[in-house]
């Protein structure tokens, strides 16, 4: 029996810090800090030495910035989310006359700077563009980031500031976890887009932090439940429930889903998941077969600029 009852203890207190361990991960990996000098890395650009860092002790992630630009007349825009914070927006006017709007929505870690190719994309169809920066990003307030959860808020938050406007044709462009986003928005708050554009948004929070762990060579199951668990724990609410493939059942206007052959970060049986679930009949998979998780606009810019611009006909 002592003998049991060490092995007992050994395994409680390798449980105990092991948690301890993963929700200090999920804490580093939801919250950033000022740095505008530093530039993150993807794991999968780190070293032996940096990876095993990370697997120690988690990785400080400093919150993103807007390097860049619109390079035509553009206005500053401020929205607030319920909870006080200041969101900051970029209005750009399409070359009249305007054949609707279109709300761009960066990815996590990202900004709004970060699709501005393809927001002048969408001014040279013809599109109005507003590109906010989430919560926790940009110059946005905040430095608490729930990997899209939350942030459906800051997607309604933008498309009432268009409808405020007297625009009526507003379409949604969403990135990685601007795309989950919109996905949990849509039906949440009752959005009526006319056209929804997703670009690689995983299937479940779980699936988005499992390829976190792949890329430091950690064993995705069950790290990335533990962790996914603890975030939500410490963020107050249940988070292996957000489910964007979940929510794509309420999606019942024309979507267009992107996704690259060779990216690590979302799958291709959750991005088969999202398309089969999406409740819509007006739907479109385009595969970009040399992309990864990266801006298709940028690396594979005529076959994307021929998928948008066929889709918003």
């Amino acid at each position: 029996m002592s003998l049991l009852k060490r092995i007992g203890k050994i395994l409680l207190v390798f449980f105990l810090l092991s948690n301890i361990i993963l929700a200090f991960h999920a804490w580093k990996f939801t919250h950033f800090y000022d740095d505008a000098g530093h530039r993150n890395k993807r794991p999968e650009q780190m070293n032996a030495w940096e990876k095993t860092r990370i697997i120690l002790f988690g990785v400080n992630l400093s919150k993103s910035v807007n390097r860049d630009r619109p390079a035509v007349p553009y206005k500053t825009i401020n929205l607030h989310t319920k909870n006080g914070l200041r969101l900051e927006g970029w209005w750009i006017d399409a070359q009249q006359p305007a054949k609707g709007t279109v709300i761009l929505f960066h990815g996590y870690g990202a900004s709004k700077s970060s699709p501005l190719a393809e927001a002048a994309y969408f001014r040279q169809l013809g599109y109005n563009t507003f590109l906010l920066d989430f919560r926790a990003h940009g110059n946005s307030e905040g430095y608490v980031c729930s990997i899209g959860y939350k942030e459906a808020e800051d997607v309604k938050l933008a498309y009432d500031y268009v409808r405020s406007c007297g625009y009526q044709h507003i379409s949604l462009w969403g990135m990685s976890m601007g795309a989950a986003a919109i996905l949990k928005a849509v039906p949440q708050y009752h959005l009526q887009p006319d056209k929804i554009m997703l670009e690689a948004p995983f299937a479940t929070l779980t699936d988005a932090v499992k390829s976190r762990m792949w890329a430091v060579h950690m064993p995705g199951t069950p790290l990335a439940q533990i962790v996914t668990f603890w975030g939500g724990v410490e963020q107050g609410f249940w988070a292996a429930g957000f489910k964007p493939a979940e929510y794509a059942k309420k999606i019942q206007v024309p979507t267009l889903l992107c996704w690259g052959k060779h990216d690590i970060r979302v799958m291709e049986h959750e991005t088969r998941s999202v398309y089969t679930q999406l409740g819509t009949k007006q739907k479109q998979l385009v595969v970009f077969e040399t992309s990864g998780h990266q801006s298709f606009c940028r690396n594979e810019p005529e076959k994307w600029k021929a998928a948008v611009s066929h889709f918003l006909q």
